[in-house]
């Protein structure tokens, strides 16, 4: 028996004899999940799996909701890529009443719990469930289990830029690595200091003291820069002020300023006809 269910998203039908049972679904009737925040799967972890359930059989069934364009993933998507590898038609799953918002944080929160994702899938999911839910970080940490200031954290390393963060997972660092990246906000320098830990292959108190030596370099750059700056200026000023003292004594000095990318240039004219005179000539 059928029984049509309406919601504010659409119509869903489910199975009376489905819901909440295992069942045995065809494993090409499944669609993936689009709100699974996992988007890497490790291909021998994968084959081990496949090969684990080629013996053992399938030990969790698949979570699945029915739409009215048929079954779509909520929970399992690693373990129906094994099953997929293994060569099983059909896949045992439980068929659940839910929303595509409480699919996407019953597909997030699998995934916190197993840690399966890295700290960049993680990053994002929270980001989408974020938007999809349109709630505030607090209420998003009290649905996820976690706390504000760690939400808070992770979605901070969405400030890397994806080549950034490719690199970082790639090489094997943390996200106490990531977080002490993070620090550098000039991008440049955030860039160069990524390459020089990935290379010295830094552990996570040698890449906080390496930034740390950074900034304080980065900050006494700047207040050099300031200090030279605010030189120049009371240079300029002594030079002006000097060429109007001597306009004022009567003598018709001049000075021109100009300035290129490079320098500047400052020059100051005073006519010998008004030094020279009283009589005293140069030697």
């Amino acid at each position: 028996m059928l029984v049509l269910k309406r919601t504010g998203r659409g119509a869903e039908i489910l199975h009376r004899s489905e819901k909440n049972r295992v069942v045995e679904i065809g494993a090409d009737r499944i669609r993936p999940n689009p709100a699974q925040p996992r988007r890497v799967f490790d291909e021998e972890e994968l084959r081990n799996l496949a090969q684990s359930i080629r013996v053992n059989g399938l030990i969790q069934p698949l979570i699945v909701r029915r739409t009215v364009d048929g079954y779509e993933l909520v929970a399992g998507e690693r373990r129906l890529r094994a099953c997929r590898l293994a060569g099983m038609r059909e896949v045992p799953c439980i068929v659940r009443e839910c929303s595509a918002d409480a699919s996407a944080a019953m597909a997030m929160t699998e995934n916190l719990q197993r840690r399966d994702l890295n700290m960049f899938e993680e990053a994002e999911g929270i980001r989408r469930l974020l938007e999809q839910w349109h709630v505030t970080q607090e209420e998003a940490a009290y649905r996820l289990g976690k706390s504000q200031s760690a939400l808070a954290n992770k979605l901070r390393l969405l400030r890397l830029s994806p080549e950034e963060r490719e690199k970082i997972t790639a090489a094997g660092l943390t996200e106490r690595h990531a977080r002490a990246v993070l620090r550098i906000d000039d991008a440049a320098l955030r860039r160069a200091a990524l390459n020089t830990i990935i290379r010295k292959q830094y552990n996570v108190r040698q890449t906080d003291e390496y930034v740390l030596r950074l900034l304080a370099g980065e900050s006494a750059n700047s207040q050099k820069k300031t200090f030279v700056v605010k030189d120049v200026r009371i240079f300029l000023n002594t030079i002006s002020h000097a060429v109007q003292t001597m306009r004022q004594s009567g003598i018709k000095a001049q000075s021109l300023k100009s300035e290129t990318d490079e320098y500047i240039e400052c020059i100051v004219r005073i006519p010998k006809a008004r030094v020279h005179a009283g009589g005293r000539k140069p030697a």
